[in-house]
């Protein structure tokens, strides 16, 4: 890796705990240039503004949490289903649990979206995808045969995708919940009844 791949890297990284850490209003390019150790105009030969690093960082979580709730339906069968659905919302849970920075940068950016159409409009492609994504997962059960095709299996997946989301925003709050076994819960309640529904 080169030393400007570095220094960009760095940046990023820095820029992450910042925000997080002090808020966007009150991070500037030159407090961030300080403790990469580079100078100010120097940041400029990687981020324009201080709006650009924002939006930068933006699309990086954005396509994170994307990766997180996408599912290689390759791997699925009627036998893992139940396990690969309850690994999804583990996984997830996890990650932001281990991120000292997540919930607080998260909320910056649900703070800017107020303001920002922009950002509000992709919060809400955001939770859409969560939406059309489980919808598919579930509509692949039935093809599996591990669900019922049911006039509710949409209910079911939108269920699914409610459950997820909101253990995101109340793990950004701080509230200490049993997040695995809710997930657990919402999985074994949206498969039920299916052929292959025994609890883990």
């Amino acid at each position: 890796m080169g030393n400007k791949e570095q220094t960009f890297h760095k940046i990023i990284e820095i820029a992450y705990g910042m925000f997080a850490e002090n808020g966007f209003e009150k991070t500037s390019l030159a407090m961030i240039a300080t403790e990469v150790g580079i100078s100010k105009p120097a940041i400029y030969y990687y981020f324009q503004s201080k709006d650009q690093l924002i939006a930068f960082i933006f699309d990086e979580l954005y396509k994170e949490i994307q990766h997180d709730v996408a599912v290689d339906y390759k791997e699925l069968s009627s036998a893992n289903f139940k396990e690969e659905l309850l690994k999804l919302g583990y996984k997830s849970i996890e990650a932001q649990d281990k991120d000292p920075y997540f919930n607080k940068i998260f909320n910056q950016y649900v703070l800017l979206a107020a303001r920002d159409e922009n950002y509000k409009r992709q919060l809400v492609e955001l939770e859409t995808s969560f939406l059309t994504s489980f919808v598919a997962i579930l509509r692949y059960g039935v093809q599996l045969g591990v669900l019922e095709d049911t006039p509710h299996i949409e209910a079911k997946a939108q269920m699914l995708a409610l459950v997820y989301d909101n253990i995101g925003n109340f793990m950004l709050t701080g509230n200490q919940l049993n997040y695995r076994a809710i997930w657990k819960e919402a999985v074994h309640s949206a498969i039920q009844g299916g052929k292959n529904d025994k609890k883990k």
